[in-house]
């Protein structure tokens, strides 16, 4: 296979509706606080996706789960966004929501009310081997370990991906989802995963260390490569039980919204790492997309000229079905189209492959 900067990099992982809410007061309960509220795409998974496009990764894809309702919507601006997106249509549940509070007045600090929809069943069924073919990097997002059928689809991806010879790099992206599944779970199912990209609470989490160093050293024991995203103090890097890099993080004129910071770190890094990068500068390209991100409001790369993510928004005149294409998506009873119809025969339409 061709490891050379044309290679892919597939992404598995959510898709998800952020409602972001931005407020300067401290929420009042049980009445009104004024607030700037936007309808944007997001999901860990899609997220690192479109960071990985918006950097130069030539061919990135993605493999999540949609609902109908809102299927066509994501499809068009994950393919707007330079992503080739692989969405299957549950005819059973809605796309995952995520109401994201930002406090303006507190760093940008924010909170989720988070319901997963679709995203906690995409599973082994939706795998296929023919997914990697042409990959070159496979990531994981962490939240598929957090369901049964996601971790049927971590066993199936990682071990086919092991065959392939494709590395695999997973994000652990939730402390709170990491403290109720357990560190001791989370490390044996990540076990043959080549890359891990934990947060700095997360590798805390995950070895007992209060140190972010310490905890970083413990991972690298387990993992061949350890990136630990520090947010403002940058990053570190760990192999073979030490810490070899600390990586700086870029300065920041005014922090916006700190939703997506670390996918877009990992977008970035792995964009680096396919056009050949060494592992320190494409920490130091993830460095530089996370102080972006944060400038902005939503989790996607900015799009508008006012520091939203301008076309990314959701459409209210048009609705979220405005888009018919050729596209299909592969669904549990047959194939689904973008326009609603679907096909049982077997074949995609597409152009004689899943990806």
């Amino acid at each position: 296979m061709d490891r050379g900067v044309n290679a892919a990099l597939l992404v598995l992982g959510e898709v998800i509706t952020d409602i972001v809410a931005r407020h300067t007061a401290p929420l009042a309960p049980g009445t009104d606080t004024a607030a700037v509220i936007r309808t944007v795409p997001g999901g860990a998974g899609a997220n690192v996706a479109c960071w990985a496009a918006h950097q130069g990764a030539p061919d990135v894809r993605l493999l999540g789960r949609v609902g109908a309702t809102t299927a066509a919507w994501h499809q068009r601006l994950l393919t707007a966004a330079g992503v080739r997106p692989h969405l299957v249509v549950d005819p059973h549940a809605p796309t995952g929501t995520v109401i994201s509070l930002v406090d303006a007045g507190a760093g940008a600090e924010r909170t989720f009310l988070t319901d997963s929809g679709t995203a906690p069943r995409l599973g082994a069924a939706d795998w296929t081997d023919a997914f990697l073919d042409g990959v070159a990097r496979l990531h994981l997002s962490g939240y598929l370990f957090f369901t049964p059928s996601g971790r049927g689809m971590v066993d199936a991806a990682k071990w086919s991906a092991r065959a392939r010879g494709v590395p695999v790099s997973v994000d652990p992206a939730s402390a709170g989802f990491l403290g109720d599944l357990g560190a001791d779970r989370f490390l044996a199912l990540a076990d043959g995963v080549d890359i891990l990209l934990p947060s700095e609470d997360e590798a805390r989490q995950l070895t007992g260390w209060p140190d972010a160093e310490d905890a970083a050293a413990q991972l690298s024991r387990a993992f061949p490569l350890v990136v630990v995203k520090r947010g403002a103090k940058g990053a570190l890097v760990a192999r073979d039980g030490a810490v070899r890099a600390r990586v700086p993080a870029f300065p920041v004129a005014r922090t916006e919204d700190t939703t997506g910071a670390g996918d877009a770190f990992t977008g970035a890094f792995l964009a680096a790492l396919l056009r050949g990068s060494g592992i320190t500068d494409a920490v130091t390209e993830g460095c530089r997309a996370g102080a972006r991100a944060v400038s902005q409001v939503g989790a996607r790369p900015v799009r508008g000229t006012d520091g939203t993510q301008g076309v990314y928004g959701m459409d209210r005149a048009q609705g979220v079905q405005g888009v018919q294409g050729p596209d299909v998506m592969r669904g549990l009873h047959g194939t689904h189209r973008t326009d609603g119809s679907r096909r049982t025969d077997g074949t995609d339409g597409t152009d004689g492959g899943p990806c």
